[in-house]
């Protein structure tokens, strides 16, 4: 079973920070993680390699927290999936 958005948030965020992924949940800001704005771009890119989506840059510099981040995914993962169409 592939891992939820969430847990490939949190680990493309220890990974890009160098931070214990056990250090990092949804409740996390980015102030606490210490992540600042050229890091979180940083984490922004390896978001859009990780889930194949584009982040809005404008919608991303107002992200604080690391639930917002996986909402956000998330929301983006879904309409790319319900825009593919089915296979075979």
């Amino acid at each position: 079973m592939s891992d939820s958005i969430e847990e490939r948030v949190l680990k493309v965020i220890s990974k890009s920070q160098r931070v214990p992924i056990e250090k990092i949940s949804p409740e996390s800001t980015f102030e606490e993680l210490g992540i600042d704005s050229m890091d979180a771009i940083n984490i922004l890119f390896d978001l859009e390699s990780e889930f194949d989506i584009e982040i809005d840059d404008e919608k991303a510099k107002q992200l604080c927290k690391v639930s917002e981040m996986v909402e956000g995914v998330t929301l983006l993962v879904r309409a790319k999936e319900a825009a593919a169409p089915p296979p075979g």
